[in-house]
């Protein structure tokens, strides 16, 4: 089955001031557009989740990108991430299952927020691989980085399509828009500091720019590279 990215950009980026956090450029590049290269060798297809006052902005940004793309837009804007993820997450369903969209609901998608531009695509890989456990044993519905005992990095995690988008219409229903409130009703595991580095990642991965001294700290490094 096809690997698939989710990038989460419907935020209104309020600590960012009047232009889209998601294509403001970083270093000469679209910010949503690094985030997608970065997970492009890792993944098959992607997925975006926007408003649909963002979608041509974020069309012309992922022009030529190398995999298949659609369009997720929420139908009611504003809502947070959980319902990002949720509307990204049906979306996978969708494309994977074509006319039969419950073919989906086991679909691998690794969701991340449009603002962190240094995800490590060998971390997607190891992800996928632990989600999917090459039939050994029952797999889990979702496997989350966890660099701490307090913060789960559920926007920079795989998950399962439909469980996890069950999960969250759940949260939702109830009122409940917490991003890891999902998360809870589903069998997940986690990726802890000593496994992420063993695989040489570090806390950048998990980095999200917020503001425009953020945005220019990450273009220096960008920069460097």
């Amino acid at each position: 089955m096809p690997r698939y990215a989710v990038v989460v950009a419907g935020g209104r980026s309020t600590r960012f001031g009047d232009r889209d956090k998601a294509v403001a450029d970083l270093a000469g590049t679209p910010m949503i557009r690094r985030v997608a290269d970065r997970v492009a060798d890792a993944t098959d297809r992607l997925v975006v989740n926007c408003r649909s006052d963002q979608r041509e902005a974020i069309e012309d940004a992922m022009a030529g990108y190398p995999n298949p793309v659609r369009y997720a837009e929420d139908p009611e804007p504003d809502e947070g991430p959980t319902a990002g993820i949720r509307t990204g997450l049906r979306a996978v369903e969708a494309w994977a299952g074509g006319a039969d969209a419950a073919g989906g609901r086991d679909a691998p998608a690794f969701v991340v927020a449009c603002d962190m531009p240094f995800v490590d695509p060998d971390l997607v890989a190891t992800l996928f691989d632990r989600l999917d456990r090459d039939g050994r044993g029952d797999p889990p519905d979702a496997v989350v980085p966890r660099v701490d005992d307090e913060w789960f990095q559920t926007t920079h995690a795989a998950y399962r399509a439909g469980p996890m988008a069950d999960a969250c219409e759940d949260a939702l229903s109830r009122g409940d828009r917490k991003i890891i409130a999902p998360l809870f009703e589903l069998d997940y595991e986690t990726v802890g500091a000593d496994d992420l580095a063993a695989l040489g990642v570090d806390d950048r991965s998990f980095e999200n720019l917020n503001t425009h001294e953020e945005f220019e700290a990450a273009a220096e490094a960008f920069a460097r590279r």
